[in-house]
């Protein structure tokens, strides 16, 4: 936990993970501007150790990648409305080639180990919808390295969302939330907000409270464009490859959806049903929400984004439904 998170951690409603990547900057200013980050111990860390420390219990809600979450839905449950995709390019997810798609066949792709559900994305995309076979091989996220040891490279974060600028020689960027929306047809879900059943079962109001909070920052953020670019402006500043333009980190948040409603839902059933079959996740895995806290009015039977769970007779949460919301669309559209 950040320094100073003891004390803090007394007093806090949840502990909160959080992605070290820029794609959380909205929430983390969100959250700074509305003050709830002060209630809340944070743990600032890549995808796949906030996942690791969720599974643990050592954090009570958190973004997880959602090939993570689909993997432990029977330890997990999705806060409703709150997700971090795209309807089209996402802008921090390639596949870095120096070969046309097609010629990749047999050929090395790097495969970055950052972050499970972009590396099998691209199998999915590479495999069934190019109709190639390459050979894949696991690496550290390093451009450089990767590409001398490859012919393609899965790169994710701000690694990727450099790329936009700076893109090397030779090298061709395929953003993958814009291939799945071309192949499917739906939004791509990178990572959701989860929370661990137990917590949510014997803490149904700081869940309602966090879930809130979040909802919240992320409408703040929207309203507030520059705000954000130039925090996350100055907070790029002290990333080894330097300081990244306001203007690349604008036209980022705009890309960026951080909605979970029934296209993204039915496109996590979509990327479920696919990875099901690879044997990636279970075959039965059924996407489950915090009863709730779905922002009124709710859906109309049959249409309801993400079902309400079986906490079982001996956990039933709180029967005051949370605060209305606004239905959160493309982080920078309109409302």
């Amino acid at each position: 936990m950040p320094a100073g998170s003891s004390e803090r951690g007394r007093h806090a409603i949840a502990r909160v993970g959080d992605i070290s990547f820029l794609n959380c900057a909205p929430v983390r200013w969100g959250l700074a501007d509305s003050g709830a980050a002060h209630q809340l111990e944070s743990l600032s860390a890549a995808p796949e150790q906030l996942a690791a420390e969720l599974l643990a219990g050592r954090l009570d809600i958190s973004p997880v990648s959602l090939v993570r979450y689909l993997k432990h839905a029977d330890e997990l449950l999705l806060l409703p409305g709150l997700a971090i995709g795209s309807d089209g390019p996402v802008r921090s997810c390639h596949l870095v080639s120096r070969l046309p798609l097609k010629e990749l066949d047999g050929k090395a792709v790097a495969l970055s180990n950052t972050s499970r559900t972009t590396v099998l994305l691209v199998r999915m995309l590479l495999e069934d919808a190019v109709g190639i076979r390459p050979d894949y091989l696991a690496h550290h996220q390093d451009l450089e390295a990767m590409s001398g040891a490859a012919d393609a490279a899965v790169l994710i974060g701000d690694d990727a969302l450099r790329l936009n600028s700076t893109r090397p020689a030779g090298l061709t960027l395929h953003d993958t939330g814009a291939m799945w929306r071309s192949w499917t047809g739906l939004p791509m879900v990178f990572a959701v907000w989860a929370v661990r059943r137990e917590f949510a079962a014997a803490h149904p109001d700081r869940v309602r409270a966090v879930h809130s909070a979040l909802l919240d920052a992320v409408l703040r953020a929207r309203g507030h464009p520059d705000a954000v670019a130039a925090a996350a402006n100055r907070a790029s500043a002290t990333e080894r490859a330097g300081r990244l333009g306001e203007q690349v980190l604008a036209d980022y948040y705009h890309a960026l959806d951080y909605s979970f409603g029934e296209r993204q839902f039915a496109s996590v059933r979509e990327f479920a049903r696919r990875a099901a079959a690879r044997g990636e996740v279970p075959a039965d895995v059924e996407p489950r929400c915090v009863p709730d806290l779905f922002p009124e009015p709710r859906p109309e039977p049959g249409l309801e984004p993400c079902p309400d769970p079986d906490l079982g007779p001996d956990s039933e949460p709180g029967r005051d439904s949370a605060p209305s919301s606004p239905h959160l669309s493309t982080f920078g559209g309109q409302l």
